[in-house]
């Protein structure tokens, strides 16, 4: 990871990392994942924690494999049972609430061969199996893989994977960031593009400054210092003055 990775690394420090597989007689699955389910300050959240790392999922996201845990987690107090399914695989949870949005309880992860297989077609193998279980939380999947590299930023591994579709680097951002202005062929660029909130307006403002093939690091330094395409061009204006 470049330097620029530090602010993105910040932004993923809820995403889930580290852990081997909990259950040794299949290299599968997954337990001694906890969830606790929270009203939140604007839409409910469900955090579900494996050993010291916990990851939150908005519950009023437009997500449709969220859409069964939403539809539980909103009734009465009681027992409650949700499964939330994707291309990862399947993230099964059983416990209590004690009202709507409000209780906790323990979840079993299964991962899909299939996906893992599609995974390893692309030299994505994760280095650990909670990485699946990361991969489903940020909703990583093989579509987003393929996109990133028909764009021209193919992902070199699965911590790539994991940390753009966290920060929902997508196909359509990398297109936008394209300009005379910005040379971006890895995602790791992109990701750093990303956490430090620089979106095409901003490389467009950069190249009708006078910039030209910036590289990542010099787009995301020149962001984080505040500058922005119309003082390049004052700075620029001023500068002629002076001669």
């Amino acid at each position: 990871m470049k330097t620029p990775m530090i602010a993105a690394t910040a932004a993923l420090m809820t995403v889930i990392a580290c852990a081997a597989p909990s259950n040794a007689a299949d290299p599968l699955v997954m337990t001694d994942i906890e969830w606790k389910a929270q009203p939140g300050k604007g839409q409910p959240q469900l955090r579900v924690s494996h050993g010291r790392s916990s990851s939150d999922l908005s519950l009023g996201s437009a997500r449709a494999a969220l859409a069964p845990a939403r539809d539980a987690l909103q009734g009465a107090a009681g027992p409650v049972t949700f499964t939330v399914q994707h291309e990862a695989g399947t993230l099964a949870c059983t416990g209590t609430l004690t009202r709507a949005f409000e209780g906790a309880g323990r979840c079993r992860f299964t991962s899909d061969p299939a996906f893992e297989a599609a995974l390893a077609s692309r030299a994505l193998v994760p280095e650990r199996r909670s990485d699946m279980l990361s991969m489903l939380m940020v909703d990583a999947t093989i579509a987003l893989a393929d996109g990133l590299t028909d764009a021209g930023a193919r992902p070199k591994d699965a911590d790539e994977l994991i940390a753009a579709a966290a920060l929902e680097v997508t196909p359509a951002y990398l297109q936008d960031l394209k300009s005379e202005a910005l040379v971006l062929t890895d995602v790791d660029d992109a990701i750093a593009c990303k956490a430090l909130g620089v979106d095409g307006a901003y490389v467009r403002g950069l190249a009708a400054a006078g910039y030209r093939k910036l590289s990542a690091h010099d787009v995301v330094g020149m962001k984080a210092m505040g500058v922005t395409g119309e003082y390049a061009m004052a700075m620029n204006r001023a500068t002629q003055g002076i001669k």
